[in-house]
């Protein structure tokens, strides 16, 4: 029962917002009382937290997914990519603006696991792309990570839209890989705005 209230609640918050979904909302759609809900979770908050555990659990399991498939290093950003725009296409707002506004701890701890699993997965993303030759040789490669990450995150932190967050999260993306692209990493980079309608 314990995994069904987590996992309804999650989807709750990722389509309606972690500030107004309530217990009795989440009671409601399960068709169970509050006081079970309360049996497992003494308040919203720990609930809240379970639920980005979930989120962040179930993003860094389809991030393996991908690069166990064995794209070029663009490409596998691009799939990252679409793969984030389908798993929040529901929502309105923005999951990450919301959980800083409204609930600044929680995001905190949140956003100190996450800097840490993207700095590895944007690390080793940048080291493939130079083996492969779709990123040139010279680049300091911690300092474009820091550089990547701190725009991402940025986007996700001050654009309450998520419309409007996606839509800048593949402008960065482009940005970012042109800057680390040599001449066949364009042509790639090229193949895969046009593939995604970007």
């Amino acid at each position: 029962m314990k995994d069904k209230i987590i996992s309804k609640a999650t989807d709750l918050f990722l389509k309606l917002g972690f500030k107004s979904v309530t217990m009795d909302d989440i009671a409601g759609e399960m068709c169970i009382s509050k006081k079970t809900i309360y049996k497992y979770f003494c308040n919203k908050e720990v609930l809240i937290e379970e639920s980005t555990e979930l989120v962040h659990k179930t993003v860094h399991e389809i991030i393996d997914t991908i690069v166990a498939k064995n794209h070029n290093a663009i490409e596998e950003n691009f799939e990252i990519r679409k793969m984030f725009k389908e798993m929040f296409k529901s929502s309105d707002t923005s999951p990450l603006y919301q959980l800083k506004k409204h609930y600044p701890e929680i995001y905190q701890n949140v956003m100190s696991r996450e800097i840490n699993e993207c700095t590895m997965c944007f690390k080793q993303n940048i080291e493939k792309g130079i083996t492969q030759e779709l990123y040139r040789k010279d680049l300091d490669v911690d300092v474009y990570v820091k550089f990547y990450y701190t725009l991402i995150f940025n986007i996700n932190e001050n654009t309450a839209s998520e419309t409007e967050a996606r839509k800048l999260e593949l402008e960065a993306l482009e940005y970012h890989t042109r800057a680390m692209a040599t001449p066949k990493g364009i042509v790639e980079l090229e193949k895969q705005i046009l593939k995604n309608n970007i």
